[in-house]
């Protein structure tokens, strides 16, 4: 089963995809985690990456796609993978489908997780963690039982992403409706895609999932 899950930045993409890993054995794939790897194990394609990184630029679609290719061959994809981040435009949208066609594979499903803007720079801008052991907080929604104290591990030691601020979320959004959203139609019109409600409770988001992936 190969998945794609599209949605903005802080929509839980992640969360869900690990769910989704767990529960059915599939592999979750970043195009980041899996650029860095071909770099360090210095297959062709990775190097093409390594020598456009090392000169500044940014690494092509052809070059991106040409690691995806190397990866979903490898055995732990067999039983099939899950997308995150990937792809972001049009033009990546119609690459993957040509690649996955050559290997006689196909997407058994596109999922949209449809979030509030509004609501999610709150979810988003909130947020905070354990320095020490990675419990996650957030100001409104769940905060420590003891002010200032870790309820995990008892620590102090609390941190926020620099990133997770309204002026980078909003650019970053602005980012993604421009450049991504297009995808939607785009698989819509392939009769690909199924859309949720990811402002649910986590346990719900992945009921919703599960229920979709059951039909597909």
């Amino acid at each position: 089963m190969n998945i794609i899950l599209l949605g903005p930045p802080g929509a839980g993409k992640g969360t869900q995809a690990r769910l989704i890993e767990n529960s059915r054995g599939l592999v979750q794939l970043s195009t980041g985690d899996m650029l860095r790897a071909a770099v360090a194990a210095g297959s062709e394609v990775g190097l093409k990456a390594k020598a456009v990184m090392e000169a500044g630029g940014l690494v092509s679609d052809e070059i991106v796609i040409g690691i995806i290719s190397d990866r979903i061959d490898e055995p732990d994809c067999q039983n099939g993978f899950i997308l995150d981040g990937f792809p972001r435009t049009l033009p990546q949208a119609a690459a993957l489908e040509d690649l996955l066609a050559s290997k006689n594979k196909s997407l058994n499903a596109v999922i949209e997780m449809r979030v509030d803007d509004e609501k999610l720079v709150e979810r988003i801008t909130g947020r905070f963690t354990c320095g020490d052991c990675g419990e996650g907080y957030h100001d409104t929604f769940r905060t420590p039982k003891e002010e200032g104290k870790c309820d995990n591990c008892g620590s102090s030691n609390f941190k926020r992403r620099a990133d997770d601020n309204e002026e980078t979320l909003r650019t970053r959004l602005l980012s993604y409706y421009k450049e991504t959203s297009p995808l939607i139609g785009y698989y819509f019109a392939k009769d690909n895609l199924a859309s949720i409600d990811g402002m649910a409770d986590m346990s719900e988001v992945t009921n919703q999932i599960e229920t979709i992936l059951a039909s597909a």
